[in-house]
C-alpha cells in the first residue's frame, strides 16, 4: 500500500518560524488545514502546535477539528451554501461572507441554535473570485448590521488563488482604507482586516505589509514552506514536510515502443512513437498509485533519473532505463509534492497517513 508520511518535526519547525514573524507584527494568524482533507490524525498534530485558529472550506472538517479540539476557533472560508448553513453555525465560529441573502439565513439559523455568529465580509479586489463589489460595500454593511445574532468581525479578501492576482501595496492599503471608512459611516469597530494569506508573507519581509493588515490565512506556506509570491521556497522554511511512498508491483525490461494499433488511452491521450525507438528497451515499473489517487505531473521522484511513462485508474508506470540503481519489486520509490499533489494524496482514502517524528 502506498502511504504519505507528515514530519512532525518540520511542521513545528515551520510554525514556530511563522508564529514569530506574525508576532513581531502584532498579527493574528489562523491555520488553513483544507490540504489535510479532514485527516483527524494530521489534524491533531496541528492543534498540538497551539494555533488559536483552524480554516476549512469543508464543514466536515470543521467538525473534526470541533470534536478534537472543541475550544478552537474555527473558521469556514469560502461563501456558505444555504444547504450547509445549519452544520455552518455549529460548527465553525467565523464564515467568510459575500451574499445578503445568505447571511439572513445565517442571522436566522444563529438565533435558531441561540449562538453569535461572526462573519468576515470579503471584498472584491481584482482576482474576480469572491467578493462584495466596492461600489455596493456600503450598501452591504448597512444591512449586514441590522441582522440580529450576526457579528461582523473582519473586511477580508482573497487573491491569486483563481487568476494569481498578486496582493501588493496598493491593493492592500485599499482593504485598510474601507475597514476605516465603514467604521467611521456606522460607527462600529471592525477588528480584523484579514487581507493575508501565504502569497502575502513575503510583503511583511519587504516590509511593504500595510500596518491595517492584522489577520492572515496561512496554509501552503506552513506545510510546504512555499513562498507563493516568488515560487520559491522561504529561507529557512521546510519543503519537505510530507514525502509520498509507494511500491513497486512490477519490473520488467520490456520494449520502448508499444506493439499493435494505437488508439486513446484511457485520459483520452494518443501517443506517437519514433521508428528509433525500435528494438529499444528500458526497465520499468509499475507503481501502487493510479490516477485514482494523484496525477503524476504534481509527484516530483527523489531519484531524479526515474522518468515517468504512463498511469492508469489505479497504477503508475515509471521508467528506469538500464536500472543502475538496482531496484526491484517491494522496493519504494520516494516522492516530494508540491501543493495540489499533497491535496490529491489526502484525498484519495487509499493512500495511508503516517506521522513520523523527524
Amino acid at each position: 500500500m502506498a502511504y504519505i508520511t507528515l514530519n512532525a518535526k518540520k511542521l513545528k519547525d515551520n510554525y514556530t518560524r511563522l508564529d514569530k514573524l506574525f508576532a513581531k507584527e502584532k498579527i493574528q494568524w489562523a491555520v488553513v488545514t483544507k490540504l489535510l482533507c479532514g485527516n483527524r490524525t494530521f489534524l491533531q498534530e496541528v492543534i498540538n502546535l497551539g494555533i488559536k485558529q483552524l480554516c476549512d472550506s469543508r464543514v466536515s472538517n470543521l467538525k473534526s477539528i470541533k470534536q478534537l479540539a472543541p475550544d478552537i476557533e474555527t473558521i469556514y472560508i469560502k461563501p456558505p451554501p444555504a444547504r450547509s448553513i445549519p452544520e455552518i453555525v455549529r460548527y465553525a465560529d467565523i464564515s467568510l461572507n459575500t451574499e445578503l441573502r445568505t447571511l439572513k439565513l445565517i442571522s436566522k439559523e444563529a438565533l435558531k441554535q441561540n449562538k453569535i455568529h461572526k462573519v468576515i465580509i470579503m471584498i472584491e479586489l481584482g482576482e474576480l473570485r469572491e467578493g462584495v463589489m466596492r461600489d455596493d460595500l456600503i450598501k452591504f454593511y448597512e444591512n449586514v448590521f441590522t441582522l440580529p445574532n450576526i457579528e461582523i468581525t473582519g473586511i477580508g479578501t482573497n487573491l491569486t488563488c483563481l487568476y494569481g492576482i498578486l496582493p501588493n501595496h496598493d491593493k492592500l492599503i485599499q482593504l485598510s482604507l474601507y475597514k476605516q471608512l465603514i467604521e467611521a459611516k456606522f460607527n462600529k469597530s471592525i477588528p480584523l482586516v484579514s487581507g493575508g494569506s501565504s502569497v502575502s508573507i513575503p510583503l511583511i519581509l519587504q516590509k511593504l505589509l500595510p500596518s491595517g493588515i492584522n489577520h492572515f490565512r496561512v496554509g501552503e506556506t506552513l506545510f510546504l514552506g512555499t513562498d507563493v509570491y516568488h515560487d520559491t521556497v522561504l529561507k529557512g522554511m521546510h519543503n519537505d514536510i510530507f514525502r509520498l511512498y509507494t511500491e513497486i508491483i512490477e519490473l520488467i525490461e520490456k520494449p520502448t515502443r508499444p506493439m499493435g494499433e494505437m488508439g486513446s488511452n484511457v485520459e483520452g491521450h494518443s501517443f506517437d512513437f519514433t521508428d528509433s525507438e525500435n528494438g529499444q528497451t528500458s526497465y520499468r515499473a509499475i507503481l501502487d498509485l493510479g490516477l485514482l489517487d494523484a496525477e503524476s505531473k504534481y509527484l516530483r521522484p527523489v531519484d531524479n533519473q526515474i522518468q515517468f511513462a504512463g498511469s492508469s485508474s489505479d497504477m503508475i508506470v515509471i521508467d528506469l532505463g538500464k536500472n543502475e540503481k538496482k531496484y526491484k519489486t517491494g522496493d519504494l520509490i520516494e516522492f516530494r509534492l508540491d501543493y495540489m499533489g499533497a491535496l490529491r494524496i489526502m484525498n484519495s482514502r487509499y493512500i495511508e497517513k503516517r506521522v513520523v517524528p523527524g
